[in-house]
C-alpha cells in the first residue's frame, strides 16, 4: 500500500487532478434517482459536523507517455463522477442571491477541471452524464451557503491509495462482499482482474473488459444464473434455482502460472500455455491462424483472462446454436412452435423453456450439432412433459426435475456418444394425464413427434 486510508473532503477530492478513469471500468450508469438520493442524502445531513459518502479506492501508476504520475479510480467511479457534475453545476449555475452570500462570507468555491479532462467515449456514460447533469442543475435552487459548505467541507470520502492493482482490486472485492449490493458477476469481475498476470498486455485487458461491458448488467445475470450457473450445478446433481454471492465459488479455479500442487490441473495448465505459445508465436503473423481454447460448460474455471473468454465464449455459443438450430429440419419446428405459442410468457412457461434451453446448450457444448435434431426432439419431450402434465410450474418443480430419473444432465455429463443421450428413455405422455389442454401448439408438436397417447 502505498499511502494509508485518509478521510478528504469533497473540495479537496474535486481538486484533485491525478485522477483517470482506466479503460477496464464499466461506463458510468447511475440514473436521475441516484443522483436525487445522493443530493437528498447531503442536504437531509447538512446539520452534521461531517457526513461520510463512501470509499473511494485508487490504484496509483506512472502515465508512461508523458511520465506524469496518475490514480485510476478502482472504486468509486459511479459516485465520484456524481460528486464533480455536483461541484460544477455549483461553480457554473448558481443564482445571484446564493453567489452574493458566498462573497460576503469570502468562502471561494472548489474550482474543478476533472470533467474536461476525463474522457468518456462510452455511449451510455456520455448519455447518463448530460442527462444527470441536467439534472443536478435543477437541484441547484436547493443549496444555499450553508448547505454549499457542508457539501465542500463536511462531506467526505475514505481516500485509499494503492500501487498494485492486484492489490487495489482484493481491497475492492473484499469491501463489497461485507455488505454492498453487488451482483454475483460483479464480484467475479473483480476477483479474476485480481486474477490477471503480469504476462497480458493493456491491449488484452482492454479488450477482455471491452467485451464484458458489451453484455449488459441484466444480460450477465441471466447468462449466469439461468444458463451458465444451472448446467454447472445440475450436471453435478446440484440444485440451482438462484444464483446468489454464496456461489461465486462456482465460477473460481486453479490460476496456471502459480504453482498447482493436484494433478487434476495439468491438463489445463498444458491447455492453457499450449494455446498462449501457440497465439503468440511470430508464425501467426505469417499464417493469420488462432486457436481459441476448448472450453467445456462444466469444466474446471481457469483463472483470470480465460474466465472473461469462458463468458463471452458461451454467450456466442448460445447465440451460434439457435441460429443453427433453425436450420436443421427436425429442431427448427421445434424453436418455431417454442418461440410463438400463446402462452410462452407466463412464468411456469419461462422456468420449462429454461430447463430446454439449458439441456440442449450442454449437449451442444459436447457433440455440437451432431444429431441435433433428435436430441431437440427428446429433450423438448422430456422438458414440456412436466408442462402438459402440471397446473402449476414452479422454480422448485423445475430444479427438482432437472435431477430426477432419467437423470438427463448426469445422462450429457457421462455421455461419450450422442446415441447414449439419444437412449433417454423418455416416456408418451398420456391424454388422460394432461392437464393444460389450452397449450394446443405443444400438444400437436408432442402428437406429431410419437410421444402423445390417446
Amino acid at each position: 500500500m502505498r499511502e494509508s486510508p485518509s478521510i478528504i473532503n469533497i473540495g479537496t477530492l474535486v481538486k484533485e487532478n491525478r485522477l483517470t478513469i482506466p479503460d477496464y471500468q464499466r461506463p458510468y450508469k447511475w440514473s436521475i434517482k441516484n443522483v436525487n438520493q445522493l443530493i437528498d442524502d447531503i442536504l437531509v445531513h447538512r446539520d452534521k459536523s461531517a457526513y461520510r459518502i463512501g470509499t473511494l479506492v485508487l490504484h496509483q501508476e506512472t502515465d508512461e507517455t508523458n511520465n506524469e504520475e496518475k490514480l485510476n479510480i478502482v472504486d468509486g467511479q459511479q459516485r465520484s463522477i456524481t460528486i464533480l457534475l455536483i461541484a460544477m453545476a455549483l461553480q457554473n449555475h448558481l443564482g445571484d442571491t446564493v453567489s452574493g452570500e458566498l462573497r460576503k462570507h469570502h468562502f471561494e468555491l472548489p474550482k474543478t477541471t476533472l470533467l474536461e479532462k476525463l474522457k468518456f467515449s462510452h455511449p451510455i456514460s456520455q448519455k447518463n452524464i448530460h442527462q444527470n447533469y441536467r439534472e443536478i442543475r435543477r437541484r441547484i435552487i436547493d443549496f444555499d451557503l450553508a448547505a454549499i459548505r457542508f457539501f465542500f467541507e463536511k462531506c467526505e470520502v475514505v481516500k485509499v491509495v494503492l500501487d498494485d492493482v492486484s492489490e487495489a482490486f482484493q481491497f475492492f472485492d473484499s469491501q463489497n462482499a461485507r455488505g454492498r449490493d453487488l451482483e454475483p458477476h460483479d464480484l467475479l469481475k473483480a476477483f479474476h482482474l485480481r486474477e490477471l498476470t503480469d504476462n497480458i498486455t493493456e491491449q488484452e485487458k482492454t479488450t477482455l473488459i471491452n467485451q464484458w461491458e458489451q453484455l449488459k448488467t441484466e444480460e450477465l445475470k441471466v447468462l449466469f444464473a439461468q444458463l451458465l450457473f444451472r448446467v454447472r450445478h445440475w450436471s453435478k446433481g446440484y440444485s440451482a434455482r438462484y444464483f446468489t454471492k454464496d456461489d461465486v465459488d462456482v465460477f473460481k479455479g486453479i490460476s496456471p502460472e502459480s504453482e498447482t500442487p493436484f494433478p487434476y490441473a495439468e491438463m489445463y495448465k498444458i491447455s492453457h500455455f499450449f494455446v498462449e505459445d501457440y497465439n503468440s508465436n511470430y508464425h501467426r503473423k505469417i499464417d493469420k491462424q488462432k486457436v481459441e481454447y476448448p472450453f467445456q460448460l462444466n469444466q474446471v474455471i481457469i483463472n483470470g483472462k480465460r474466465f472473461f473468454e469462458f463468458v463471452t465464449h458461451y454467450w456466442n455459443v448460445k447465440e451460434e446454436m439457435y441460429l443453427c438450430l433453425k436450420l436443421d429440419d427436425k429442431a427448427k419446428e421445434i424453436i418455431e412452435v417454442l418461440d410463438n405459442y400463446p402462452q410462452r410468457s407466463r412464468t411456469g412457461d419461462k422456468y420449462i423453456r429454461n430447463l430446454f434451453d439449458c439441456a440442449l446448450l450442454f449437449y451442444w457444448d459436447k457433440f455440437g450439432n451432431k444429431e441435433i435434431g433428435r436430441v431437440a426432439e427428446k429433450l423438448f419431450v422430456w422438458a414440456y412433459k412436466r408442462r402438459l402434465m402440471q397446473h402449476s410450474v414452479q422454480l422448485a418443480s423445475i430444479d427438482n426435475y432437472a435431477l430426477e430419473y432419467p437423470f438427463v444432465f448426469n445422462v450429457i455429463h457421462q455421455a461419450l456418444q450422442p446415441k447414449e443421450v439419444l437412449n433417454l428413455p423418455i416416456t408418451a405422455i398420456n391424454e388422460s394425464q394432461v392437464v393444460r389442454k389450452e397449450l394446443e401448439g405443444i400438444i400437436q408438436l408432442t402428437q406429431k413427434l410419437n410421444y402423445y397417447e390417446q
